[in-house]
């Protein structure tokens, strides 16, 4: 006879409901292997049954004190045996302590009941103030919001701090690599979605991630083997089957991206999200079903009444169908880049602020300014200005740290951080050297700045504001630190505020190629257009404004 003949016989009795017998047999078990837990947790199993709660803590704290304070589930047990003596203080204490040191979590649904019985008993909330086994967990969902608010930047550094300490949190990684890749930093996603292949070589999002990539990089030979893959696989649960018609149509899979995302439309609760109708619309199009994909944009604007972007592809409907205009080819559901541009691109229109705070849109603008040609990045930053939050800021920053990034785009950007408020240093490559400038400064070349040259930067400023965009105004202040700069230490004296102000916001106006004249500047002002003639002549002399520099950093020349 040995412990497991004993624990066999106890096992027996308790089948038989016969608890005294059981108890007797736990106790001959727990003397043939008293270093054993399990036999002594079984004791007190059985004492807590049988109504004994002091005698069952008794043999969990010999448990946790001198056999394995590792089997933390003991505190549960403890909390439950409180309880039941209507000790609601020790066992609040016993349930903390279980949820702060327990990291498997096994009782964990149980714990939450038991903190709402006691939170009701004790009249006030729990203490609790972290649980183990949900250790990155819940800033994993904080960085989820994060990506789904755009704030990209801030869900990276969330990200990277759970990787750091739970490597093996895959959802993290996959979520990290998204957030690299929101923010082109392609290279950076790549190797951290090997990083979780390496360990689930079968993790579909990490898969469809990978595939997008290889799409990206022009990994044509590795793209054609996933994608081959990818299509063979069929999803049971909702979420994997979002992700791989998303990542088909992506690819260009459009044929399996319809045939899922229409297994989705059967789904309750999908039902009434237009989006998932736009997706659909969308690949329809691209399969050539374009009668299908306007009956399902027309139910996207059922769903949403005065949805722009149903409105927009259904005025496109019998183009794309006659094969005049080209068929969507992003999912995304806003309305394409090129079409927020020209909306944003009207003096004093701005941003709209749904549409800034749209993840999809601040993704695109992100991956524009990274990819984009030097209009769109121009554009891009332009918005920025208009947008102006902190994840700007960032993007921003790491603009002006790119080397092979045009010098006038910098000096921009270093324009919008100072209208930002901005107003300390920030390191500059200028490909040759990185050089710390100061965007609150107006001129670094000069040596004073006087109160009359701000007069005149000011007054032609807020003349300019509701009808012109930043660059535009970047331009202006350009032209007149230029033209000081140059003209110094022999600056004129500046007694006409308005003629020189007429004077730069002309001269601005003509070197973006805006229709102006000297008498429409002169009214605005309420001078002479002589006199608007007289100082535009002087500051050309100087700077020949139509071919002027546009540059206010020394960094620039």
């Amino acid at each position: 006879m040995d412990a497991g003949f004993f624990f066999e016989r106890a096992v027996s009795s308790l089948d038989r409901f016969h608890y005294d017998k059981a108890l007797k047999y736990f106790r001959k078990a727990v003397e043939y292997e008293p270093d054993n837990p399990v036999n002594h947790c079984n004791m007190a199993g059985i004492l807590s049954e049988m109504g004994d709660y002091e005698a069952s803590n008794a043999a969990l704290s010999v448990i946790l004190e001198k056999i394995d304070p590792a089997m933390t589930e003991c505190y549960f047990y403890m909390a439950n045996n409180y309880a039941n003596m209507d000790m609601f203080e020790e066992a609040e204490n016993a349930l903390i302590t279980y949820l702060e040191e327990d990291p498997n979590g096994q009782f964990l649904a149980e714990a939450e009941e038991m903190m709402e019985l006691l939170q009701y008993e004790l009249e006030r909330p729990a203490k609790v103030t972290k649980i183990k086994s949900l250790a990155g967990v819940l800033e994993h969902d904080r960085a989820r919001e994060l990506l789904e608010q755009g704030k990209f930047t801030e869900a990276v550094k969330l990200l990277e701090s759970i990787v750091e300490g739970q490597p093996d949190f895959w959802a993290a990684r996959n979520n990290l690599a998204l957030g690299y890749y929101y923010m082109g930093q392609c290279s950076k996603a790549i190797e951290t979605i090997y990083g979780v292949l390496e360990q689930e070589p079968g993790n579909l999002h990490a898969l469809c991630n990978l595939a997008i990539l290889y799409q990206h990089e022009g990994e044509t030979a590795l793209l054609l083997e996933l994608e081959h893959r990818l299509r063979k696989i069929v999803p049971f649960h909702q979420e994997h089957l979002f992700k791989l018609a998303t990542t088909m149509g992506v690819l260009g899979a459009h044929d399996v991206a319809y045939r899922h995302f229409r297994r989705l439309l059967k789904d309750e609760d999908l039902r009434l999200d237009p989006a998932l109708y736009h997706y659909t619309a969308v690949a329809a199009c691209n399969i050539g079903r374009f009668t299908e994909a306007e009956v399902l944009w027309r139910h996207v604007d059922r769903l949403e009444p005065g949805s722009e972007v149903s409105e927009y592809y259904l005025s496109q409907i019998e183009e794309m169908s006659a094969g005049t205009r080209p068929v969507p080819i992003h999912y995304h559901y806003h309305l394409p880049f090129e079409e927020q541009i020209k909306q944003w691109e009207q003096p004093g229109e701005g941003v709209p602020a749904d549409l800034a705070d749209n993840p999809l849109v601040r993704s695109s603008f992100f991956w524009a300014l990274r990819y984009g040609d030097n209009r769109t990045k121009l554009q891009v930053i332009q918005a920025f200005g208009l947008i102006g939050d902190h994840e700007v800021e960032e993007a921003l920053k790491s603009f002006l740290l790119e080397p092979n990034e045009d010098l006038y785009l910098k000096d921009l950007a270093l324009y919008v951080l100072r209208s930002l408020g901005v107003n300390y240093e920030l390191p500059v490559c200028t490909g040759e050297a990185t050089l710390m400038i100061d965007p609150s400064q107006t001129s670094p070349q000069l040596p004073i700045w006087k109160h009359e040259w701000q007069a005149v930067l000011d007054l032609a400023s807020e003349h300019m504001r509701s009808n012109t965009d930043i660059k535009q105004q970047h331009d202006l202040e350009s032209l007149w630190v230029q033209y000081l700069n140059l003209s110094y230490p022999d600056t004129p004296s500046i007694s006409h505020i308005e003629g020189w102000a007429a004077a730069l916001e002309y001269l601005t106006a003509k070197m973006n190629h805006r229709p102006m004249s000297y008498e429409k500047i002169a009214e605005r002002y309420g001078i002479s257009s002589s006199t608007v003639r007289r100082y535009c002549r002087r500051i050309d002399e100087v700077c020949g404004a139509e071919g002027a520099s546009k540059t206010i950093f020394p960094m620039c020349k």
